[in-house]
């Protein structure tokens, strides 16, 4: 009896280990592989003028997709509005391209330049806003541990002021009411 409880604890640390070790080990495909260190939970306090409700964005990024693409998702205040996209490498545009569908009922098609192994930017078409916003770009880079956010609309077609975000790790979850 002894043995068979020796031979069922072995074969259950082999299979947590290998668990363990797929799940850490995980790889993104090529095109993707600069956008390892943006893995995993972010969350952003953003500027409101006094007085005003405060704004909470928490995101996570993560391998989907068998390192093909990469899955985000981010929700603000926990579920008031959320979005999630999927990135991933366009072979025959040669491009990374994403789409991100919203709460709020649009969605955005849109192509990331890569600038550096901390920079990049991103440019959308945006389908079916009620605020008259039909583009967006951002620029985004990791510094210092942290995950700077700029972001400019083209509104009613007029650019916007960029809006600053820096988001920083995070243990908190995308919530979706």
């Amino acid at each position: 009896m002894t043995y068979f409880k020796t031979l069922f604890l072995a074969l259950c640390l082999c299979v947590f280990t290998f668990s363990y070790a797929d799940e850490n080990n995980l790889t993104l495909d090529k095109q993707l592989a600069v956008f390892q260190p943006f893995l995993g939970t972010w969350q952003a306090n953003f500027e409101v003028a006094q007085g005003e409700k405060p704004i909470q964005d928490v995101g996570k990024w993560e391998r989907a997709l068998n390192g093909k693409a990469i899955r985000t998702a981010h929700s603000i205040n926990e579920g008031e509005y959320g979005g999630e996209s999927m990135i991933f490498y366009d072979s025959k545009k040669e491009l990374l391209v994403f789409y991100y569908f919203t709460t709020a009922g649009f969605y955005t098609k849109g192509t990331l330049k890569v600038l550096s192994p901390t920079q990049f930017v991103a440019y959308e078409d945006v389908t079916g806003s009620k605020e008259g916003i039909t583009k967006v770009k951002s620029m985004s880079e990791l510094k210092d541990e942290k995950f700077i956010v700029s972001t400019s609309y083209l509104k009613k077609g007029e650019w916007t002021k960029p809006e600053q975000r820096i988001y920083t790790r995070s243990t908190k979850t995308v919530k979706f009411k």
